[in-house]
């Protein structure tokens, strides 16, 4: 677990714009591909053997360009914020997603289920929550801002039955946050103990 921990101390803004613009432009790429592939085959459909390619690659497809635009400011801005963490970004965004994806495999309606709003929600949960889990004062700020950024988006987007939203692929996210957040405040705990103990040896 300790590859969820920025061992380097080199966790900035910076180094983490290049990764996170990198990152969208290929989200868009897919979405110009698709108007000359059937790339949205690709996307997750629960409990069946074709829709496990859509546990990663479900992030990548979205159905419209109001659907594209609306994941791809606030997974943006989420991204972002992990330079404000002592997790490693790489490591929390492919976790949030796999995990994501496994439970809406597991747990979702059968329908074709394509966008990146479950990584938005599963990283608006872990800011939260790693906040409430580390209680380090950058991490308790960063939790302010996306609870006052996101909390309306975070409880309509779970709200059943809404017709034509994944709702449960919110959720399955938002609680795939809150789990990585746990994981890594934990290991982060683990890591303090660990060079407390060599330092007093």
């Amino acid at each position: 677990m300790n590859s969820l921990i920025d061992s380097r101390n080199v966790h900035t803004l910076k180094r983490d714009l290049a990764a996170v613009a990198v990152f969208i432009a290929l989200i868009w790429f897919v979405f110009a591909l698709d108007y000359f592939l059937p790339l949205e085959k690709l996307g997750l459909v629960p409990r069946t053997w074709r829709g496990l390619t859509g546990i990663v690659a479900m992030p990548f497809l979205h159905g419209d360009f109001k659907h594209l635009l609306g994941n791809t400011i606030p997974l943006a801005v989420t991204m972002l914020l992990l330079a404000g963490s002592r997790a490693n970004s790489g490591a929390i965004v492919v976790l949030i997603t796999l995990l994501a994806g496994t439970g809406l495999w597991l747990f979702g309606r059968t329908a074709l289920h394509i966008g990146a709003s479950g990584v938005v929600f599963g990283l608006i949960a872990f800011h939260v929550f790693a906040g409430v889990f580390e209680q380090r004062l950058q991490s308790v700020i960063i939790a302010l801002v996306v609870g006052l950024l996101y909390a309306s988006t975070l409880i309509k987007g779970v709200v059943p039955l809404q017709k034509g939203v994944s709702w449960e692929g919110h959720l399955i996210g938002a609680i795939a946050g809150v789990m990585v957040a746990l994981v890594v405040s934990r290991t982060l705990k683990q890591s303090s103990l660990s060079s407390s103990r060599s330092e007093n040896s």
